[in-house]
């Protein structure tokens, strides 16, 4: 640990040596947000980033528009739109960008870990090495603690492949921006949008799945009266929405800030100029960076747990139209505070 310290503060004083003698020099005054802004946005360029200098460029791939998608004049010169507003002017851009090609790495190093550490040999039950057991210990975890604690002992292992995906893949994107010259996928906007995206199709199949399409449409309703249904019902749509909305700005805002505090505090000893403000600004950038390995693991256990969550809500939802349309049935009332979340012995 403190080799590592004294190598990451030699790192950090020796480069701010260079960029004070260059800036001396040339007159050129680096810029920290710029900096930050820069290593943290989407781009099209691949290049390798030297700590405020100038990075080496290795090459850019030529961006891939389909639609309407005639440059436009803005004050930075004809620019193709982009975005949401190239989507609403009919342009989709599928550009592969450096965080896309974080995604790829990512999903090639999970399935290399699962080849590698998965037990193919049937008639071993204990796996042996130590990645193979911290592959299992995490996959019991999610499947044990997880799936079968909020889906129920009947429905969660059946939603276990699903988070065990989403678990390690983001967990492998997460620890990849923690990997100089890399870059956090997860600290964009669209990939956790679109990781949200993935869970709200899961629970909505869940509901469907648990209830029947009659059932879910009625749940939209509210149960209440249908007088009130022109208000109940744009509630119970909101809600739906709300939840991967949740999943989106937490998983984004938590990995994007931690890289923005870890550059800004190294960036405190460009900032104030002089390379002794490392002695105290490296100690504490190290220990945001063992932190920021800790919130890698917290982050994609807090999205897996929340997925689970609201698929669980979503089948026990079912469940309980189930039962109660059994109650009706058989004339029976239906007391709220019945068993509803064990779904195994609700239809036992």
């Amino acid at each position: 640990m403190r080799k590592a310290m004294v190598l990451f503060a030699s790192l950090f004083v020796a480069t701010a040596w260079a960029a004070g003698s260059e800036g001396h020099g040339e007159g050129h005054e680096p810029s920290v947000p710029e900096y930050i802004l820069h290593h943290v946005s989407d781009t099209n360029d691949f290049e390798l980033e030297v700590p405020l200098g100038k990075p080496i460029h290795l090459g850019a791939i030529p961006p891939l528009r389909i639609g309407s998608c005639e440059p436009v004049m803005t004050d930075h010169g004809l620019v193709a739109p982009s975005g949401w507003d190239g989507l609403a002017k009919g342009c989709l851009d599928l550009s592969i960008t450096k965080h896309t090609v974080m995604m790829w790495l990512a999903a090639l190093l999970l399935l290399g870990s699962m080849l590698v550490w998965s037990n193919r040999d049937k008639t071993k039950l204990v796996p042996r090495g130590a990645g193979a057991n911290l592959i299992e210990m995490l996959v019991l975890f999610v499947r044990d603690e997880m799936a079968i604690k909020n889906i129920g002992k009947e429905d969660g292992p059946r939603y276990v492949p699903y988070l065990l995906t989403a678990f390690f893949f983001i967990l492998f994107m997460n620890l990849l921006g923690l990997v100089p010259w890399m870059a956090t996928a997860t600290g964009n906007l669209a990939v956790t949008a679109g990781l949200a995206i993935c869970t709200f199709i899961v629970t909505q199949a869940a509901g469907i799945r648990a209830a029947g399409l009659g059932g879910y449409l009625k749940h939209l309703t509210g149960g209440v009266h249908w007088l009130l249904w022109p208000i109940m019902i744009p509630v119970e749509i909101l809600g739906l929405f709300t939840k991967p909305f949740a999943l989106t700005m937490r998983l984004f805002a938590n990995m994007l800030a931690g890289h923005i505090v870890l550059f800004f505090l190294i960036g405190l000893i460009f900032i104030l100029g002089h390379p002794a403000v490392a002695v105290v600004s490296v100690p504490f950038a190290f220990a945001i960076y063992l932190l920021e390995l800790f919130v890698a693991f917290v982050q994609a256990y807090v999205f897996t747990l929340l997925s689970a969550l609201f698929i669980g809500m979503a089948v026990a939802t079912g469940h309980h139209h189930d039962e109660h349309g059994h109650a009706d049935d058989h004339g029976h009332g239906h007391s709220e505070l019945g068993p509803s979340h064990d779904h195994g012995k609700a239809h036992a």
